[in-house]
């Protein structure tokens, strides 16, 4: 499927044209066609040419007045193309020239220029002035039509240009996660919550679950349409009818959005690129509209085109977005967005800010993961994805990223620390890995431990890191003994952790096995669960080969493993970034796995009720 926005001024026959076009009515109220006016989003659907191609192509009627454009603007945000309407006997008109505004500030490329009323007036007068404006912005020189919508003149033509510009449009990945920006919501008898949208990219099925607000709740697609037409799954771009059922569902509306769950950042505060208006010229309160979303924000200017934005409330956005910032009323202009950075370090010390517009100057928008490591130093991986910037390199540990730069800093200053901590205690040789990872300013302990696995200077044990020179850490011979009978009987079933009274028949009290996890000879888990050193990467593998997510269940099998030790396990590997929760019954590994079957998606949905209504 594509899917098209019209756009254009008020009464100059957009809905007249797309009901030529589909057959269809787009305007749903009867106020609308009593008044002949457009006072919400329509949608309306066709096969351009079906002799060609069996492809549909959707229609996202939206008004043309003055006083709707914040629901123009929730048409066209999530739509790659557009449909622009401009009347032979009225020529350009002041929303033509917003609605054009608006376009270019979201970077729309694809359109077609329909002059309707044909045979009301000459259109080469209009044509001219029309393309000629059009030109100078993001859709450059566009093919144009003269059409009738009463005659039905130059429509086969218009379908003709329609349907070259739509085989044109790029097809956006079927495994991208997914951002529906809901347009309407309605309730069905007996089954509920119904929402609608734009679906961009990526693919609906039956039975996923669905983040939604602020990332705290989630919804299951109980029933999915396109078309009218009931689905298993859709890929966008799609018009899509959703049937949702969750806690939250009855709050769902237009300016709402439904997520694949865990792959999206939630923020209010980011660093953007303005176009169109200079910043200085913007009031320090304005409305951002992105997707369908329309939220207040505080603009804080850095440079002569860059701010950062504050927003009232919390929004899914990506480095690359585009959006548009109106001011209400439309005194000014609308002016282009897009999104610098979605973490932004915060401004706490004199000078920040012009640091800050030093760094912003140089970034433009596209996502560089080279570029981003660089500036942050340390990252994790599906932080990284989330912002909508591919890893650039491997994790040095679990799920972390480093830049190069950096990482070897950070070891020559790890090097460093545990010579002078040596020089320092000579009594008290090796340096306590904790306070390493304070030294440095590390996030997560498993960073030290990766540093000195790199060092040729360092080695680990007994949680302390010693020099070349400091002295090695043994277990008494009786310890050892104990340890080694753990070790043969772990060989056997690497993840059957033994059980307290077993320990204890081998004299591994809690002290006992503090020195052995200290000396590297076991791993500890959680209190009282010890297993072989590795098991973690090892557990980590063999449930990236399970279908994605898993339950503790089938986890618990995957691993031949008891409950006991299969929860803390579990928990261990969350906090090593090995895995990470999807809801509060399924888990997925960050790194390797079935990710086909990811994203919070059920492996076997939930067949269609045959008895359910069309919406």
């Amino acid at each position: 499927m594509r899917v098209l926005a019209t756009a254009g001024h008020v009464d100059h026959g957009k809905s007249a044209l797309v009901r030529a076009l589909t057959g269809m009515e787009p305007d749903r109220y009867e106020e609308e066609r009593r008044r002949g006016l457009t006072l919400d989003l329509g949608f309306v659907w066709t096969r351009l040419n079906p002799d060609e191609s069996p492809e549909a192509t959707a229609f996202v009627d939206v008004p043309g007045h003055e006083r709707f454009v914040p629901t123009m603007l929730a048409g066209v945000g999530p739509v790659p193309a557009v449909l622009f309407v401009v009347a032979a006997d009225q020529g350009w008109q002041p929303q033509s020239q917003e609605h054009l505004e608006i376009l270019d500030a979201l970077g729309v490329r694809h359109a077609v220029l329909a002059v309707t009323r044909s045979d009301l007036a000459d259109p080469g007068l209009a044509r001219a002035d029309a393309v000629e404006r059009m030109a100078g912005t993001s859709l450059g020189t566009v093919p144009s039509v003269a059409v009738s919508a009463v005659t039905g003149s130059g429509l086969d033509q218009l379908r003709t240009e329609l349907s070259r510009m739509c085989r044109s449009l790029p097809v956006p990945p079927a495994g991208s996660d997914v951002r529906l920006w809901l347009d309407r919501a309605f309730t069905v008898r007996g089954h509920g919550t119904v929402v609608t949208g734009t679906l961009g990219a990526g693919t609906l099925r039956l039975g996923d679950r669905l983040m939604t607000g602020h990332g705290t709740t989630q919804t299951r697609v109980r029933g999915l349409q396109c078309l009218h037409e009931d689905r298993s799954a859709v890929s966008g771009v799609a018009r899509v009818a959703v049937n949702v059922h969750g806690s939250s569902d009855r709050a769902l509306g237009r300016g709402q959005v439904l997520l694949t769950p865990g792959r999206w950042l939630f923020t209010h505060l980011i660093d953007v690129r303005m176009s169109g208006v200079p910043v200085e010229d913007l009031p320090r309160t304005v409305t951002l509209h992105i997707g369908t979303a329309a939220v207040p924000v505080t603009v804080r200017p850095f440079g002569p085109d860059t701010a950062r934005l504050t927003l009232d409330r919390e929004l899914p956005l990506r480095v690359g977005d585009r959006a548009v910032l109106r001011e209400p009323g439309g005194r000014r202009g609308p002016c282009g967005v897009t999104v610098l950075d979605v973490r932004p370090p915060r401004l706490t010390r004199r000078g920040a800010a012009r640091a800050r517009a030093a760094v912003l100057a140089d970034m433009t928008g596209r996502p560089d993961g080279a570029a981003e490591l660089r500036r942050r130093g340390l990252v994790r991986g599906t932080e990284l994805a989330a912002m909508g910037v591919p890893a650039p390199s491997a994790p040095v540990t679990g799920d972390w990223l480093a830049d190069e730069t950096h990482w070897t800093a950070l070891r020559d200053r790890l090097e460093a620390e545990t010579e002078r901590h040596a020089a320092g205690h000579p009594l008290e040789p090796g340096l306590p890995t904790e306070a390493a990872r304070r030294l440095l300013g590390l996030p997560d302990r498993s960073l030290v431990d990766a540093l000195a696995e790199t060092s040729g200077k360092l080695r680990a044990s007994q949680g302390r890191l010693y020099g070349p020179g400091d002295p090695q850490p043994t277990l008494p011979p009786p310890l050892r003994a104990a340890v080694d009978a753990v070790r043969r009987e772990l060989e056997r079933s690497p993840f059957r952790a033994p059980e307290a009274g077993r320990l204890a028949e081998l004299g591994l009290h809690r002290k006992a096995l503090a020195a052995a996890v200290s000396a590297g000879a076991l791993l500890r888990v959680a209190e009282g669960i010890v297993l072989l050193p590795g098991a973690d990467r090892r557990a980590a593998a063999a449930l990236g080969r399970i279908p994605q997510p898993f339950t503790l269940s089938e986890a618990r099998s995957a691993l031949d493993t008891t409950r006991r030790v299969a929860v803390p396990l579990l928990e261990y590997l969350d906090s090593q970034g090995y895995t990470e929760r999807v809801d509060d019954q399924r888990r997925r590994c960050r790194t390797g796995g079935d990710t086909e079957s990811g994203g919070g998606r059920e492996s076997n949905p939930p067949a269609r009720d045959p008895r359910a209504p069309r919406f």
